[in-house]
């Protein structure tokens, strides 16, 4: 099975984006609900969630970003601000242009591994999973989708199960020469499969 392995299965409900430095030691979000809601309110854009996969291993100035996702610098700016402001991007130190300007790159903190992402936060993974999907190169692509009928204690241990592997290799040093590949995972109760 390759790492892009995609199941029905997934962590919990209340797991962030998943867009995390791989063995940093993760900040947490704010403790009060205003501070959560903001956070949440932070990461309710695929584009924000898709700004943090691109600043994951590698510190990307605001132009980069823009690039690398198509857009206007003066779009993702605004997204790159709003990510900062939340603690979920940290500049770096600023750094000369080609054409000696000055450039501020920005890292994902791994912030979002542990933010309440909030009621529509899932769609909002999904649509930045679909726009990152349709990048990919299909010969990449590895897929499955699994129905399963499970009682409470084997939903639990599938999701616990799951969470471990997961969080197993977010602990891990990234290989030296290693190529980026990206997982997303979901489990959600099939309504289409209750009894009529």
């Amino acid at each position: 099975m390759t790492p892009d392995r995609t199941a029905s299965p997934a962590p919990p409900p209340s797991r962030g984006s998943g867009v995390h430095a791989p063995t940093a030691e993760l900040p947490t979000t704010g403790g009060s609900d205003a501070e959560r809601d903001a956070d949440a309110r932070a990461l309710a854009s695929s584009l924000r969630v898709r700004i943090l996969r691109i600043c994951l291993d590698e510190a990307r100035t605001n132009k980069e970003i823009a690039q690398a996702l198509g857009k206007n610098p003066a779009t993702t700016l605004h997204h790159v601000r709003t990510l900062v402001a939340r603690g979920f991007l940290t500049a770096q130190p600023e750094r000369t242009g080609a054409r000696g300007a000055r450039e501020v790159p920005y890292l994902a903190t791994g912030k979002s591994w542990t933010a309440d992402l909030g009621p529509g936060g899932h769609r909002v993974l999904l649509d930045a999973f679909l726009d990152e999907l349709a990048a990919a190169d299909p010969a990449t692509v590895d897929m499955g989708r699994l129905g399963l009928r499970l009682d409470a204690a084997g939903r639990e241990e599938l999701s616990r199960r799951l969470n471990e592997v997961l969080e197993d290799f977010r602990q891990r040093e990234p290989a030296a020469g290693g190529e980026p590949w990206s997982v997303f995972v979901a489990i959600h109760h099939d309504a289409s499969r209750d009894p009529r």
